[in-house]
């Protein structure tokens, strides 16, 4: 059996082991129609949380476990890049993995690692063994979790962008076969269409309420200037004031101003 040849622009990149044989070759691909199935059921599920009110942080766990599951592999991590962070990081944000010493919070620079590897160069890349791989940086949790093969899959969006990695690693040797690549990038990609949906439903949220927020405290600025005979700017500050002497949001406030209000008008 001969090494199989990947077309130029192949999105994967197979790691070198060090001291390993280059010339080994890879084993006849076997995949089931469980197993199949099991991706295309993963695909469903986190195809179906899209159009859900999942918040962020249950869809990551989601993801992880799903992907555990139908993989079959020993841990799966997410990582999302935070761009808040100048210049942006990428973070460990979900795994279903519950050894403390994989869930303790985690982050990389963007060119660090194989996380930072996947992201930069914008493709997948599968280790035989990550004890043997140079950029592989964290050996003593792979030694105490007896992680032994990875296969690192971007989250990517149809613009081509990257928001973050999948990871998946192994307890024995194994050879991911491209057809466990290519359906592991398609989760990948769904998830990525996931996450951002999540994270657009909840940016709409915020400013849904922010604009809710400020119709009320207009409302009470004019119930206000109404009552005390105050300019805007003056009805703003009284509100404001009595936001931080009580402690409470100035919505809060506002909702009380604009209540009182309708009892005296007898609403």
């Amino acid at each position: 059996m001969s090494r199989k040849k990947f077309m130029p622009g192949k999105l994967l990149c197979r790691e070198p082991n060090v001291n390993l044989n280059q010339d080994r070759t890879i084993a006849m691909e076997k995949f089931d129609q469980n197993t199949y199935n099991g991706y295309i059921k993963a695909l469903t599920d986190i195809s179906h949380a899209i159009t859900s009110d999942l918040f962020l942080e249950d869809l990551l766990k989601l993801i992880v476990m799903v992907t555990a599951k139908v993989t079959g592999v020993e841990i799966c991590s997410l990582w999302l890049i935070d761009e808040n962070e100048k210049p942006p990081k990428i973070r460990l944000k979900a795994t279903q993995s519950m050894d403390p010493e994989y869930v303790k919070d985690r982050s990389l620079e963007l060119n660090e690692g194989v996380v930072g590897h996947v992201v930069t160069q914008k493709r997948a890349i599968v280790i035989n063994d990550v004890l043997r791989n140079p950029r592989f940086k964290e050996k003593d949790m792979a030694r105490k979790l007896s992680l032994v093969s990875m296969m690192s899959v971007p989250l990517k969006l149809k613009d081509e962008k990257i928001i973050g990695v999948l990871n998946c690693f192994t307890a024995t040797p194994h050879a991911f076969t491209n057809t466990e690549i290519n359906l592991f990038t398609a989760v990948a990609n769904q998830a990525a269409l996931a996450i951002l949906n999540t994270e657009l439903m909840v940016k709409t949220q915020v400013i849904q309420k922010e604009l809710e927020t400020r119709k009320m405290v207009e409302r009470a600025k004019e119930i206000l200037m109404h009552r005390r005979k105050m300019k805007g700017d003056e009805a703003f500050r009284w509100i404001q004031k009595r936001s931080m002497d009580s402690r409470k949001p100035i919505r809060r406030i506002a909702e009380a101003i604009i209540l009182s209000e309708d009892i005296a008008a007898g609403y």
